[in-house]
């Protein structure tokens, strides 16, 4: 075997042995401890995250998310997209509330990307939800080029500049919210 059929087999193990490829089922969804409690902060808050993707595309790509909690609710509204169903008729943006918005996404350590609260959360939310509403892809999901978990995040911050909502580079699909629908 020559050196480089020898490192291409090294890195296809490291590949599959490294990445959480781990059962989905019993993966972590626990809170990461990093959102406002919702029923200690009672001013309005909006937050959005990053977690490695699922299994081996963790390697190079995350999932976002947008969680808002209007003044003195008890609850977050998270807006996410997922592929999971989406050929079964199932949207692809869910929306759903919880006290934990910063949830493990399936094992992976959700990563704080931007955390507003008070006035400036109040005056955005009710921008977010009309914003989500006319989401144009709310039925599609693509892994590449998109529509994907990204594309939603980068179209709402498209939609609200005043949000600041920068993503990472690994938010792979996020471009995609640039194209006209």
């Amino acid at each position: 075997m020559n050196q480089l059929t020898t490192a291409v087999i090294a890195l296809v193990l490291v590949t599959l042995t490294g990445c959480s490829s781990g059962d989905w089922r019993s993966a972590s969804r626990e809170s990461a401890g990093i959102a406002p409690d919702p029923k200690v902060q009672s001013e309005a808050v909006i937050e959005a995250y990053a977690a490695d993707a699922f299994g081996w595309r963790g390697w190079f790509a995350v999932h976002t998310w947008i969680a808002v909690k209007p003044n003195n609710a008890n609850e977050y509204t998270v807006y996410e997209v997922v592929g999971w169903g989406v050929d079964e008729g199932r949207p692809a943006l869910r929306i759903y509330q919880t006290q934990t918005p910063d949830r493990y996404w399936y094992g992976a350590e959700p990563k704080k990307l931007l955390s507003l609260n008070g006035d400036q959360a109040t005056e955005l939310i009710p921008r977010i939800q009309q914003a989500a509403t006319r989401y144009p892809w709310a039925d599609e999901y693509e892994v590449l080029p998109g529509p994907n978990s990204n594309t939603f995040p980068a179209w709402i911050a498209l939609q609200i500049p005043e949000l600041g909502l920068q993503l990472p580079f690994s938010a792979i699909g996020s471009g995609y919210a640039d194209n006209d629908h």
